[in-house]
């Protein structure tokens, strides 16, 4: 079974490596570098989104998408958008209404980061200002109720900021089923890859 893994922002491709190695044999990960999907002239939001969906429309196959952080808002609006192309959705640490005050926290912090300390994940200082700017007034709220897909929503025992959320999505999607991450806070692909593969395996053989 083919499962689409999207990254977090601040992640890239191999974030997942870790976890991958410890998936069932019967699963095919694809995973996604999300900054080919960028192009030189634009790099907000909706130009994301459009690649991505790009992406996923030009395969023929019912979807199975697994997305952590911006990686989770990506799928999530992909299935909100296209809920009859997908046959799975795995949400982890997920957004559904864009918290402005968290975003501008974000973008001070990036401000004070190095340049340097942008290159492993192939965007610039500025395109991740750029990002996260356009991301401020996101808002799936009345649109969730659109996915009738099994969904696993996972969060990191130690992702305060993100905990709340997850469960508010939990609450308001069919099908739904959630799960806390021991020792981990938000990148639970690096923090606990093995119990976050543990968990996969079980809700992909579920299907």
């Amino acid at each position: 079974m083919k499962y689409i893994f999207v990254h977090g922002m601040g992640q890239n491709a191999s974030s997942w490596d870790k976890t991958i190695a410890c998936l069932n044999n019967g699963i095919q990960p694809i995973c996604l570098e999300l900054s080919d999907f960028f192009t030189e002239e634009s790099c907000d939001y909706q130009n994301l989104y459009s690649r991505f969906c790009d992406y996923c429309n030009q395969r023929s196959e019912p979807l199975n998408l697994c997305g952590l952080s911006l990686g989770a808002v990506l799928v999530l609006n992909y299935a909100i958008e296209f809920p009859e192309r997908i046959k799975s959705l795995v949400l982890i640490a997920p957004q559904y209404d864009m918290p402005k005050f968290l975003l501008k926290v974000q973008n001070v912090v990036f401000r004070l980061m190095p340049e340097s300390q942008f290159k492993n994940i192939g965007l610039t200082k500025k395109d991740f200002l750029s990002l996260t700017n356009s991301m401020m007034d996101l808002d799936f709220t009345d649109k969730l109720e659109k996915i009738s897909c099994p969904v696993l929503i996972l969060c990191g025992k130690q992702d305060h900021v993100n905990k709340k959320v997850a469960l508010k999505i939990s609450e308001n999607i069919l099908n739904v089923q959630f799960c806390m991450i021991d020792h981990s806070g938000h990148e639970v692909n690096v923090d606990n890859p093995k119990e976050l593969a543990h968990i996969l395996n079980e809700f992909i053989c579920q299907e």
